[in-house]
């Protein structure tokens, strides 16, 4: 895993984690499940990168 695709997927989980900690704060439940979902895209994409790092 490259060092910009790690920066990369913290970035994005970060932002999904504040995403969804204002939707929970203004009760904005879509702003909340974008959150969810910013999360476990960068978690895929993370354990994509796991995954070929194995196979080097």
């Amino acid at each position: 895993m490259g060092l910009d695709d790690k920066i990369g997927n913290a970035a994005e989980e970060a932002k999904g984690k504040v995403k969804e900690a204002a939707g929970k704060v203004s009760d904005d439940e879509r702003l909340e499940a974008e959150g969810k979902a910013d999360q476990a895209s960068a978690n895929v994409k993370q354990a994509g990168e796991n995954i070929k790092d194995a196979f080097k």
